[in-house]
């Protein structure tokens, strides 16, 4: 089986399973770059150490973390085909992904958030913003929401995470009041929440990602602001204001402890930050 073909069944089986369409696409592209290194060989031709040559060739030019995601997406390709019985043995079985320091999340201070709320001018950079920040959701579960997930009467919403796993997330009366706002001037009827002004259509990833720069670059925030900050904003000032780590990892979609955990250790910094500054 060629390496095209492969590809074609590994992404009918994996949207299949659940797989994101973020997920699906940046393995796409990962089984593009595959092609482009090997040509499009039969599968049985990519040996172990057909394999850990490319790999070891990547390391030269990508960040570990890059390298990781390549990795993953190797073993789970060449899993599914030896779990699937088109091949008899499966070449990166032993192939391991590069150790990584932990890394802390960057996250934005009170200041800056009212910096940003202060770089909001439309009452749908105002709604985009506050429902990003006091959710923690993740740019690609909001771009998906309707109009029918919201539940006014409690403030929530119900989003689709990771996984194609729903669940249930919460956002204040600020975030209310600039929500219906928002909606009520708005002439169409689409069922998107967010919606672009320009060509009417439901608002993509990559012009999220636009309007939070448009507003940080309003607010003078003299460093890059990306969507995703918003979301470890919201981690910390759960932290900071007494959460538990496990309402909080509940909160975030996080199917795995460890990677709420990673929060306490961003605390602790914030903490021997003041000390630092004070005694």
């Amino acid at each position: 089986m060629l390496l095209s073909r492969t590809w074609e069944l590994y992404e009918s089986d994996k949207k299949i399973e659940g797989f994101s369409p973020q997920t699906l696409n940046a393995y796409k592209l990962q089984s593009k770059l595959l092609i482009q290194y090997f040509d499009d060989v039969n599968i049985e031709s990519l040996t172990t150490d057909r394999l850990k040559e490319y790999l070891a060739k990547s390391s030269e030019h990508l960040k570990p973390s890059s390298l990781a995601h390549r990795i993953r997406f190797i073993k789970s390709i060449f899993r599914w085909l030896h779990e699937e019985g088109h091949i008899p043995k499966n070449p990166a079985a032993k192939i391991k992904e590069p150790k990584q320091g932990k890394r802390i999340p960057k996250f934005l201070t009170e200041r800056e958030i009212e910096h940003l709320r202060e770089g909001c001018i439309t009452p749908m950079e105002k709604a985009l913003f506050e429902f990003m920040f006091s959710t923690g959701c993740r740019i690609g579960e909001i771009v998906s929401l309707d109009n029918n997930c919201i539940n006014w009467s409690n403030r929530s919403a119900i989003v689709l995470g990771k996984g194609n796993k729903e669940r249930e997330v919460y956002f204040n009366i600020r975030c209310e009041i600039w929500l219906k706002r928002y909606l009520d001037l708005r002439q169409d009827k689409d069922p998107a929440i967010f919606f672009t002004e320009r060509h009417p259509h439901r608002m993509s990833i990559g012009q999220m990602r636009y309007i939070i720069k448009r507003i940080s670059s309003r607010a003078g925030i003299n460093k890059e602001i990306h969507p995703h900050q918003l979301r470890h904003s919201y981690a910390t000032h759960l932290l900071n204001n007494g959460a538990p780590i496990d309402v909080i990892q509940s909160l975030l979609g996080h199917e795995k402890s460890e990677t709420t955990r990673i929060y306490a250790q961003l605390s602790g910094s914030v903490r021997r930050e003041f000390y630092r500054k004070y005694f």
